[in-house]
């Protein structure tokens, strides 16, 4: 039987790398490969509650044009830019 976070992880994967918007499937699938399997489940969380927000606004934050109204996500959000700009390298958190 398969682990139902296993099951979690590989439906958030799809999410992120499925959202229409070809720049933030790119960087979003891509934090998601590299990072999910180690995520905890309140990571999770909080990359499930991310993936809920606009695609536009998501990518303006990681590419680091704009700010988000609140610091919810503020490091999950820099752990993204960072593996952007280490070259899509597995980024530890903070």
């Amino acid at each position: 039987m398969t682990n139902p976070v296993d099951i979690r992880r590989k439906q958030l994967a799809f999410r992120a790398s499925h959202r229409g918007f070809k720049e933030a499937d790119l960087v979003l699938g891509g934090f998601a490969s590299a990072n999910l399997p180690g995520m905890s489940e309140a990571e999770l969380d909080e990359f499930d509650q991310l993936l809920g927000l606009a695609d536009q606004d998501i990518y303006d934050w990681v590419m680091d044009r704009a700010r988000p109204d609140t610091n919810e996500h503020d490091a999950l959000i820099a752990r993204i830019r960072a593996f952007v700009k280490g070259g899509g390298a597995v980024v530890d958190r903070a």
